[in-house]
């Protein structure tokens, strides 16, 4: 990264400056970090020409159709705003990455080729399970695709590849470099494409090595892909952590998945996550979404106001909070408890409560007793009532996420983000209002106080005004919780005093007090 340290950006234009007149191409645009890249490129870099987006057709819906429903969502309500027509600079490109030649015309790859400046390559399976074959045509192929589009690309001035910190998980010490491939990603398509599904499902463990899962191995593939055009492209490859709702922009509490804390308090706040296999004190790495869109656009900035040299690196940024605003397991639970007083979730099931647990062993204890038993009483008395079971259901797929993020969430990591931090003293003072990031000055309390409201409004559609007969209900679940307690434990202390080997020991104390 020596070229940060050592560029003089006097002359440099303004991030505005720069986009002024720019096309760009995203892919993944319909997802969370595209949605929001989308949205604070059109509102802080107003003068860019047009962005195209990469949207395949789903459920019967047209890639168009699709394209006017994102732009639905509350997310754009500070465009649909303050800049009225936001609609007229976003132009939909049929495709899919999933396909060869990303599934695109050759109209439309000939127009890609010959308008576009900027690149932002988002899109991803984040899903853990994915069998091996989905996870690297979308995650491995993909980026070669795009990689290969953009070497065609007649005025490119920088190409953003979106990884993840997780890329390589086998280190504890994760730094803003390349690491060695864990396979050689041309054999890895081969296979993929010419081995049986069900031969390469009974493979994948063994292929997969030291990685614990198929999204963290094509994703750590794919940043090879990119690094191999080292001094063609003026490629950046940047590493966000687990991204979160947003800090302010283009509201606070903005999300719209039950990913990272958000899905924890929710389940939390709602009574049916009452035990974690997590401890307490393990640091957990998270970043806001604004914060990490703001770094998108900073190290597209940099790169693309740099005159491409076969010397150069490929710049790396680990996109994580670091040691800058560290928060643990423990913390987070507590405070997702605290929370639940002052913003219940309507209807909850049961008093919020729960904790974590370092015993695999106790975990599965509580899952059974505090998790899959009271999910089949509620579950038998909907059935008697006349209504559809559903709580079962739903502790099963918490404890298959569970299972799926336990990996993460058991492990300790050190991520170096000096690349990151060294970047945002590059920004120039008339862009600091819109592009600094400040990760270190985040309030945690008012932070996830936000994140919980953003979740009750964007994920679970309830209205602050339910709030007052949330809190009532909320009441009645603690007493009912602390009556089925005294219950339990008082009838489990009943049958231990009405045990023979009890009494007799009962009888022989008294027989020796007289």
């Amino acid at each position: 990264m020596g070229f940060l340290e050592d560029r003089d950006l006097s002359g440099v234009p303004s991030i505005p400056e720069f986009y002024r007149g720019k096309t760009i191409f995203i892919t993944g645009a319909s997802g969370f970090m595209g949605k929001v890249l989308v949205e604070k490129l059109l509102y802080s870099c107003p003068d860019l020409d047009r962005i195209y987006v990469l949207l395949r057709s789903k459920k019967g819906v047209t890639p168009e159709d699709r394209l006017s429903k994102i732009f639905s969502v509350p997310l754009f309500d500070r465009l649909r705003k303050e800049s009225p027509g936001f609609e007229s600079k976003v132009f939909v490109i049929a495709g899919d990455v999933m396909e060869l030649g990303l599934g695109m015309s050759e109209e439309d790859r000939a127009l890609i080729i010959k308008r576009v400046n900027i690149v932002y390559h988002v899109a991803a399976s984040v899903r853990f399970n994915d069998p091996l074959e989905y996870a690297i045509r979308m995650n491995l192929r993909g980026t070669k695709e795009m990689v290969e589009l953009a070497a065609d690309i007649k005025n490119l001035n920088v190409f953003i590849h979106v990884s993840t910190s997780y890329s390589n998980t086998n280190r504890e010490t994760l730094e803003e470099i390349i690491y060695p491939p864990h396979a050689d990603w041309r054999e890895t398509l081969e296979i993929c494409d010419t081995i049986d599904p069900h031969t390469l499902r009974i493979l994948t463990p063994k292929y997969l090595g030291e990685l614990p899962n198929t999204y963290t191995f094509s994703k750590q593939l794919a940043e090879n892909v990119v690094a191999e055009y080292k001094g063609i492209l003026p490629v950046v490859i940047i590493r966000p952590s687990i991204v979160i709702s947003s800090v302010e922009e283009p509201m606070s509490g903005w999300i719209e998945n039950f990913n990272g804390p958000v899905g924890l308090m929710v389940g939390c706040g709602k009574g049916i996550l009452r035990s974690m296999y997590s401890d307490p004190d393990l640091v957990a790495d998270y970043m806001p979404v604004d914060i990490s869109i703001k770094s998108f656009i900073v190290a597209s900035w940099l790169r693309g106001t740099k005159e491409l040299s076969p010397t150069d690196d490929v710049p790396i940024y680990n996109c994580c909070s670091g040691k800058l605003n560290p928060i643990t397991m423990g913390d987070m639970i507590n405070k997702a408890k605290l929370i639940s007083w002052s913003y219940p979730l309507n209807d909850i099931l049961w008093a919020p409560g729960g904790d974590l647990t370092t015993s695999r062993t106790v975990y599965y204890i509580k899952v059974l007793f505090q998790h899959l038993l009271p999910a089949m009483l509620v579950d038998t008395i909907l059935w008697c009532a006349g209504k559809k079971p559903i709580l079962v259901t739903i502790q099963r797929r918490i404890y298959i996420a569970s299972m799926a993020l336990m990996y993460y969430i058991t492990k300790q990591w050190t991520f170096d983000n000096k690349n990151l931090v060294l970047m945002r003293s590059c920004i120039k003072e008339e862009d600091m209002q819109h592009f600094y990031y400040d990760i270190e000055n985040v309030q945690q309390d008012q932070f996830f106080i936000n994140a919980v409201k953003g979740s009750r409004k964007y994920l679970l559609h309830e209205k602050d005004e339910d709030i007052p007969k949330a809190k009532r209900h909320y009441r009645r679940m603690v007493i009912v919780d602390i009556i089925v307690k005294i219950l339990f434990y008082g009838t489990l202390f009943w049958w231990f005093l009405n045990l023979n080997y009890t009494k007799k020991i009962i009888s022989q104390l008294s027989y020796s007090n007289l």
